[in-house]
């Protein structure tokens, strides 16, 4: 049976994270030492002591996040035959295929964030997630806003849309939504949206300049669902994930129609495992394993299994 990696993205992360990892493994202390050396900074302490509001600024979470889902999978010493990442789990994903190393990907994700995080003034765009609606609901819904603004950013399973834009297209959003099901979220960037389109082309340019090898196995890619095994695919699918959508629903019906029933999930926290979960039960796919290496202890069962 085919195993598939999958690696947390952005909003897994809390204080504390990878401590436990590094002082059980090896493997994952390396992880961070590399990290701390290539950002010139401790991602480390960061990472294990906060404080919080220092933590969750988007250009820091990146790389702290990114350190801790490579970290988990080198503790764990196992090799996937796929895997894939939601949205900065991509990078994760392909430091792991050995695309490119940690601390050419730790530098990269310092600067997607920084180019993110300068390319919308801090007010002035957001994000809305939608629940209990399935996307085609969530289509017309997004259609009938004319405040500014409004795309679909993350479909990431049958019930659960993120959509992104004008924070005056978001507030009207909100009000037309079904009660209970719109929820603004708490971030300073509208992501995967086309208002990232001018600092997603600098980020391009950034890309081309950064040497990448063909991955050890396939990643399936966000924006288009499909799995990328050259370099060249993966830097093209980079660049458009910048301001494009997140095709997390479409990657893991993909992956099913592929046959793969078996996910392990690396990161700070197990989030995905649970998005497979749900969206195995909306797909009719009962047969489905999943996993999370995300503990020393859920690491060690998984490496004794």
């Amino acid at each position: 049976m085919q195993r598939a990696f999958l690696f947390t993205g952005q909003g897994s992360q809390f204080t504390g994270m990878g401590k436990e990892l590094v002082e059980r493994f090896d493997r994952a202390r390396e992880t961070f030492a590399e990290a701390d050396e290539a950002l010139g900074e401790s991602v480390s302490a960061l990472c294990f002591e906060g404080p919080d509001d220092k933590l969750q600024l988007t250009e820091n979470t990146q790389p702290a996040t990114l350190t801790v889902a490579v970290a988990a999978f080198r503790a764990l010493g196992l090799t996937p035959d796929l895997a894939a990442g939601h949205s900065l789990g991509e990078y994760a994903a392909h430091v792991a295929a050995g695309t490119f190393d940690l601390g050419t990907a730790v530098k990269l994700v310092r600067q997607r964030a920084t180019f993110m995080q300068n390319a919308v003034p801090v007010g002035t765009g957001g994000m809305v997630v939608l629940r209990k609606m399935d996307l085609a609901a969530v289509e017309e819904l997004v259609a009938k806003v004319d405040a500014g603004i409004c795309e679909i950013a993350n479909k990431n399973e049958p019930q659960q849309t993120v959509v992104s834009g004008e924070a005056a297209a978001m507030d009207q959003l909100v009000e037309l939504a079904p009660k209970r099901m719109a929820l603004k979220l708490n971030v300073s960037v509208p992501f995967h949206c086309s208002m990232l389109n001018e600092a997603g082309k600098q980020f391009a340019a950034l890309l081309d300049d950064t040497q990448m090898n063909d991955p050890a196995f396939p990643i399936w890619c966000n924006v288009d669902a499909k799995p990328v095994t050259t370099a060249q695919e993966a830097r093209d699918a980079l660049q458009r994930q910048f301001a494009g959508a997140v095709q997390w629903l479409p990657t893991v019906q993909g992956m099913f129609a592929a046959g793969v029933r078996d996910f392990v999930e690396c990161g700070p926290k197990a989030t995905l495992v649970n998005m497979v979960k749900r969206i195995a039960v909306g797909a009719g796919v009962d047969d489905v394993t999943t996993a999370a290496a995300t503990t020393p202890d859920e690491i060690s069962a998984l490496q004794a299994s």
